[in-house]
Order: C-alpha cells, then sequence, then structure tokens
C-alpha cells in the first residue's frame, strides 16, 4: 500500500478535472471528480462520482457514492441532454451556458469529518453538516445537520451522535484544522478516549 503524504493520492485509473485537493488526500480506483474542493485528509473510495462539491476535512467518502446527481429539466417538452448539450448533435448548435451555470448554482458542501456511506447519493444543493454521517445507499435531498445520522430513500433523521452541548463544543474545538504534528500527538487520545474525555482534556 502507498503511503500518504502532502501530495494529493490518486489512482491511475481516476478522472479528476478543475480539482483542487489538499494535503493528504486520496481518489481511489475508478472515480471520477470534477471542479471540486477536496480538504486535508479527505478520501474518496472506489468507483465514487463527485461533481461541483466543496468537501472539507477528513471526510471520508466510501466506494460507490454520488455526489451532486445533477438535475434534468423536467419543466421542458423534453428531459433529454440534446438541448444543453446541443453541440455533440448538430455541427451549428452551441451547448447552452445558461443552464450549466444553473447545475453549478447547486453545488453540494460537505462539512468536516464526515462520513458517507456506501452508494449514497447526495442530490444537488444539499449541505452536509460536520461530523454528519449518512447511511448506505440513502438519498439525501435535504441538508443535514452536524452530528447527525441520515439513512434511507428520502434520506431521514436516526439519531443525534452526541447531544447538543457536546457537538457545540466539538465545533469550538475545531480539531480538524491542527496541526499534522499535533494530530500526530494526540492519536492515542483520539483513539482511547470518548467524546466527552477527549474535549475535557482538549479545550
Amino acid at each position: 500500500m502507498t503511503k500518504l503524504s502532502i501530495a494529493p493520492l490518486i489512482d491511475p485509473t481516476a478522472k479528476v478535472k478543475d480539482c483542487t485537493l489538499g494535503r493528504y488526500t486520496e481518489i481511489a480506483e475508478l472515480c471520477r471528480v470534477s471542479e471540486t474542493e477536496l480538504g486535508d485528509y479527505s478520501y474518496i473510495e472506489r468507483g465514487s462520482m463527485v461533481w461541483c462539491a466543496t468537501i472539507g476535512k477528513f471526510a471520508n467518502i466510501a466506494a460507490d457514492v454520488r455526489i451532486n446527481a445533477t438535475k434534468h429539466p423536467m419543466w421542458r417538452a423534453t428531459l433529454h441532454h440534446f438541448t444543453y448539450r446541443a453541440g455533440d448533435y448538430w455541427p451549428d448548435a452551441e451547448d447552452e451556458k445558461d443552464f450549466f451555470s444553473w447545475r453549478r448554482e447547486n453545488r453540494v458542501t460537505v462539512g468536516h469529518d464526515t462520513w458517507i456511506g456506501h452508494g449514497a447519493i447526495l442530490l444537488p444543493g444539499v449541505t452536509i453538516g460536520n461530523g454528519a454521517v449518512i447511511g448506505a445507499g440513502a438519498v439525501v435531498s435535504k441538508d443535514v445537520a452536524p452530528y447527525t445520522i441520515v439513512g434511507g430513500v428520502p434520506a431521514a433523521p436516526i439519531r443525534e451522535r452526541f447531544p447538543k452541548e457536546i457537538v457545540e463544543r466539538f465545533e469550538a474545538l475545531a480539531w480538524w484544522d491542527w496541526e499534522h504534528d499535533a494530530l500526530r500527538g494526540a492519536l492515542e487520545d483520539f483513539r482511547a478516549l470518548d467524546a466527552e474525555a477527549f474535549l475535557a482534556k482538549y479545550e
């Protein structure tokens, strides 16, 4: 296994275009990622597709996830993309720039220290709060609050990871902004302490 480093690790089979990738990031086999910001320490597993998203630090994105599954124009006489990708069909036609601008206005935002389970789908425009968990196979059509676990189709809250007071303390601590050496120094406590004990030591 290749060690992670400051330089992003991108599998040769992945397609990455117009992205900003942070330190210690990884994009695995057969992923397609474009117009995306991927924060430090975040990774995207096999076969995932991400377009037009801002993803925070320490995001754990499982295999076969789709982030920003784009919308078709349901208000038109046809759903088909020949209307907005017309240049692919006729030499005298142009692609519809306004339509693609509309899609880009619905950027997806994923917070820090999140977990997006296998096969989950995040629809355009949603925001996933820090510390949230998206269950495997969920279809997320609405914003997810920080440190909330959601699942199902459409995704609905299952439970909160921690009480509100603990969530507020984690948001204030913002350990995801610590330097690399500080993370190493706290590694054993990340492993051994529960959330409240960790906060008590590092606040």
